[in-house]
């Protein structure tokens, strides 16, 4: 489950121009808080990419096509959220497919990316997420807003990261827009900390990407 790790196979987890970052969101989508990154990200012309529940995607498909309209990328979060290590090999492709399919008839494309819930990966997840056409893709900085208790904290928390790394990769930051328990979950802190961080990262100059922009410079 160790994001960097690349024990099991190759993973996205960063990419090589210091001055790009991606913003990635996991869970949703969810109202109404992927509507309010959205408007926010707009505000900065910033790219993200949202790794989506295929049951929510099912609920609320208006909010997925919202996300395809304003330009950024959609990756596949697994139908149920499951945590892919304690899985068969006939659920796990179930969910990928399950997932792809409730995507495709939202968007009417496929959605090449995948996150595994929770990081929990093993070598059969990610051959069978590659058979499939998906690329698995981890990330480099946590937030921990899942669990935070103020923006301020989801804040403090990718900063210290980023800039410990300062100059050295192209971070991909962990965030969530909604929650695999329930949907609904209220993500107004991650809301406000991304406000902050593109403020901040866009006065120093970074250039927000999706995470297949942040692909191409490792390439």
């Amino acid at each position: 489950m160790a994001p960097g790790s690349q024990l099991y196979g190759r993973t996205l987890t960063h990419g090589i121009d210091p001055g790009q970052m991606a913003l990635t969101y996991d869970d949703g989508p969810n109202d109404p808080h992927t509507l309010h990154l959205l408007d926010l990200l707009a505000q900065h012309r910033a790219e993200a990419t949202f790794f989506l529940i295929g049951k929510y995607v099912r609920s609320r498909p208006e909010i997925v096509r919202a996300i395809r309209d304003a330009g950024h990328t959609i990756g596949n979060h697994t139908y149920d959220h499951p945590n892919l290590i304690f899985v068969s090999a006939r659920r796990l492709r179930q969910e990928l497919e399950d997932c792809r399919k409730a995507l495709e008839d939202a968007i009417g494309a496929p959605a090449p990316l995948f996150r595994p819930p929770f990081g929990g990966r093993r070598p059969n997840v990610l051959r069978t997420a590659r058979t499939m056409g998906l690329e698995p893709v981890m990330w480099s900085v946590t937030s921990y807003d899942w669990s935070a208790k103020s923006s301020e904290a989801i804040v403090q928390e990718v900063v210290s990261k980023v800039d410990s790394r300062r100059r050295k990769q192209g971070e991909i930051v962990l965030l969530h827009d909604g929650g695999h328990v329930n949907f609904g979950a209220d993500r107004s802190h991650t809301v406000e900390a991304t406000r902050v961080l593109l403020e901040k990262y866009s006065a120093e100059g970074k250039k927000f990407v999706s995470v297949q922009e942040l692909t191409r410079t490792t390439s």
